[in-house]
């Protein structure tokens, strides 16, 4: 989605920036574990097919994506390659034609060393918010695998409700409508993010 491609979103714990090609070796390396392939349902791709995946995520108006940075190591010093702040991704996908206000939603905190802190939590908020202020969405849903626990956990706890369970795909479905109250309880939870203009955004090549 270009409408992201120039914006930056800093948190507390996490700096949500566009997925650009300068994040696709370090994502390429993650996504050989095969336990990120199970957990996202992926399958390995070559550094090649990560680079046309990146583009065309990029490309595509169903897809949202952003990088996950922990904010402590981007913040600690100016300079700093954000290949060696990231800490995973969090996604968007508008692909109901029927309901255009449905985004479903993932997050993948990916560095082993950035899990169990809070970074996943922080990112669904930001992306939410982002959901909810610049893309007009007023529910959301997040399919997870029956055996990742501590995902089921997070979006129970930002008060997702299971409303369905696929035994052929091991997979739950968590869903959260966006009502006033809701959207009142999003922007306290995320009242300390700032949004501000990506550093080279406009110069991504085409």
């Amino acid at each position: 989605m270009r409408l992201n491609q120039n914006t930056l979103l800093l948190g507390k714990k996490v700096v949500l920036v566009p997925y650009t090609s300068e994040h696709v070796p370090r994502y390429h390396e993650w996504m050989k574990s095969e336990e990120l392939q199970r957990l996202t349902a992926s399958e390995p791709l070559t550094l090649e097919q990560e680079y046309a995946m990146q583009r065309s995520w990029r490309e595509d108006a169903d897809k949202c994506t952003f990088i996950v940075l922990d904010a402590e190591k981007w913040l600690a010093q100016s300079g700093t390659s954000e290949e060696s702040c990231m800490a995973g991704d969090v996604n968007l996908f508008l692909t109901d034609l029927g309901d255009p206000s449905l985004g479903e939603i993932e997050v993948m905190i990916a560095e082993p060393s950035c899990r169990g802190q809070g970074l996943g939590t922080e990112a669904v908020l930001m992306m939410m918010l982002y959901g909810v202020t610049r893309l007009g969405l007023t529910k959301f849903e997040a399919k997870i695998g029956q055996g990742n626990e501590p995902s089921i956990r997070m979006f129970r706890k930002l008060h997702f409700e299971q409303v369905a369970v696929s035994s052929v795909f091991q997979e739950v479905t968590l869903r959260l409508m966006m009502s006033e109250l809701e959207r009142q309880w999003l922007l306290e939870q995320t009242s300390h993010v700032q949004e501000k203009p990506y550093r080279d955004g406009a110069s991504e090549p085409c």
